[in-house]
């Protein structure tokens, strides 16, 4: 058995406002239906992915206390 190519990144998580998934790009049905689609189906959806992800509005990464602490430092260092 031929296995089904996925854009799954494992970060399932769907943006209210455009309804792609955060990770692939997807919609719900997209992702719910994928193993029943043809190879072709998948193709053409995974042609719109890229354009698809740039319209996703992506909340910044929440700043560690290591991370700030090496923004710091790199700030003194300058």
């Amino acid at each position: 058995m031929d296995s089904i190519e996925s854009p799954c990144i494992l970060v399932c998580s769907i943006d209210a406002r455009t309804g792609y998934c955060f990770g692939c790009g997807r919609t719900i049905d997209e992702i719910s239906t994928w193993s029943a689609m043809t190879a072709q189906q998948r193709r053409e959806i995974m042609g719109t992915l890229a354009a698809r992800l740039e319209t996703v509005e992506r909340k910044p990464r929440r700043e560690t206390r290591r991370s700030r602490m090496a923004r710091l430092k790199q700030g003194h260092e300058a």
